[in-house]
């Protein structure tokens, strides 16, 4: 029985196609069990899925995606194992000290070694067997716990992510932008200065968590799973490093396939954009499991149980929608130049307001020179402050807010900005002819103020490039 469990396992792992559901209606009742147990000081609730039938079985258990997702959000994957005869785990998420600002994957990864233990000290489960599922966030928590535990037996990771949280992030807007019709140079924006201004602040949890660390780390068998139309994570190139990273050490055991027609989550889909984006996406119901999804991970699982797990193979993978790319630009470079652009167009309304305070009145010599001076310090602080405003704001939404489309493949805000930032070097041209002209009758303070305005928005323009402002 067990050999015919393998064979039918390395060939599932040779591509996932059809094959009829893991659950089909008729089976036997699964049994649940509601059970807390705790880690690192904190009680975590959680239900057990036991299998139909006496015995030991494999034991797993699952780890949810980003957020506070209710266990109940994964009851679909956990009753597929269980009628598989695996017994299952699913836990709540902790919420103390799990925020939108903050992630620790470490706790996270002791809470899931926690989970192992309990299901390791039941007498219904094969202790020897008992592994990790981890989803999208998951991944990151699944390969770090097994790399720090020899009580793992084996992983599966579904939408997992090879790349930091901030860059993955950054091609997830990506795509949805494109979704909604936005073309040009916005999305580089974001995953380049925007990131970075984002990891300075300190804001975005976990930003630069590497899991490739971990997954070289990692020794016990791995399937990892990607759908063909995920748009959350860029599944070739995370292919690529789970590959590389996990056989650099000598694991002989990894798999990574594709699932067809499946979104982020192995669901059916037909776009990928289901069930995520908040608003954009709220209302689409939550594709079916795919058969092939839940067979080649409960038969998978059940060769690893049988102590022979497949040998190392990969899936060719689809067409990536689009590279991702590091964060361009530096924490320390963005916020310096920002407060040298920031205080530069500020200088002349905030000698006006000196002025005021001491009610010192302004010297009536070439008024066209110090209106283009006030419109040039409020338009360069305007623009400099809106597009860093914007740009962070689409990060910061996480995609529940994604741009869209207004005209010419642009979001309205970001039209606007784009004709700010092109008024700004043609008001200081305005400036400098007009300040030129009249240098005979210009007071000193409105001299300096000219010479500082104008290396300003001098320096304004090569920003301005750099934050795509000034392309298409």
């Amino acid at each position: 029985m067990r050999v015919m469990m393998v064979a039918m396992a390395v060939l599932l792992c040779c591509g996932i196609g059809g094959g009829e559901a893991a659950a089909q209606p008729g089976q036997p009742d699964l049994g649940q069990e509601q059970v807390t147990f705790d880690s690192d000081g904190v009680t975590l609730h959680g239900a057990v899925y036991r299998p139909a039938g006496a015995g030991r079985h494999p034991g797993i258990v699952l780890i949810g995606g980003s957020g506070p997702g209710p266990r109940a959000e994964y009851h679909s994957e956990a009753a597929a194992f269980a009628h598989a005869g695996i017994t299952t785990l699913v836990v709540d998420k902790r919420t103390a000290g799990y925020s939108t600002t903050h992630r620790d994957f470490s706790v996270l990864a002791d809470d899931a070694l926690a989970g192992v233990r309990l299901l390791r000290d039941r007498p219904d489960v094969d202790a020897g067997h008992v592994g990790l599922w981890g989803f999208s966030e998951g991944g990151w928590v699944a390969t770090l716990a097994a790399a720090r535990s020899a009580t793992v037996g084996f992983v599966v990771t579904i939408g997992g992510s090879g790349l930091t949280p901030l860059r993955t992030q950054t091609w997830l807007l990506a795509n949805l932008a494109r979704c909604q019709g936005v073309s040009g140079r916005l999305p580089d924006a974001v995953s380049g200065p925007g990131a970075a201004v984002v990891d300075g602040l300190g804001v975005f949890p976990a930003a630069d968590y590497d899991p490739a660390p971990a997954l070289r780390q990692v020794r016990v068998p791995v399937l990892a799973l990607w759908g063909d139309h995920d748009v959350k994570v860029p599944a070739a190139e995370s292919a690529a490093i789970y590959q590389r990273e996990l056989a650099s050490d000598g694991n002989n055991s990894v798999t990574t396939r594709f699932v067809p027609n499946a979104g982020h989550n192995g669901h059916r889909t037909t776009d990928g954009f289901d069930k995520i984006g908040g608003d954009l996406f709220e209302g689409k119901p939550l594709g079916a499991l795919d058969p092939g999804y839940t067979d080649v991970m409960t038969d998978w699982i059940h060769a690893v149980a049988a102590d022979q797990p497949p040998p190392t193979s990969a899936a060719t993978p689809p067409p990536q929608t689009a590279p991702s790319h590091a964060p361009g630009g530096h924490p320390g470079f963005e916020y310096a130049a920002l407060a040298v652009l920031l205080l530069g167009f500020a200088t002349y309304p905030l000698t006006a307001v000196v002025r005021m305070i001491l009610r010192r009145s302004p010297s009536n010599a070439n008024r066209v020179a110090r209106r283009a001076a006030r419109a040039l310090s409020a338009l360069g602080l305007v623009t400099t402050l809106g597009t860093v405003t914007y740009v962070v704001a689409i990060l910061a939404t996480g995609g529940s807010r994604p741009p869209t489309s207004f005209a010419l493949g642009q979001p309205l805000p970001w039209l606007l900005l784009h004709g700010l930032a092109v008024a700004v070097p043609a008001l200081a041209v305005i400036l400098a002819l007009s300040t030129w002209r009249a240098r005979a009758q210009l007071t000193a303070p409105l001299r300096r103020h000219t010479v500082v305005l104008l290396a300003t928005a001098t320096a304004f323009v090569p920003w301005a490039l750099h934050w795509q402002l000034l392309s298409r």
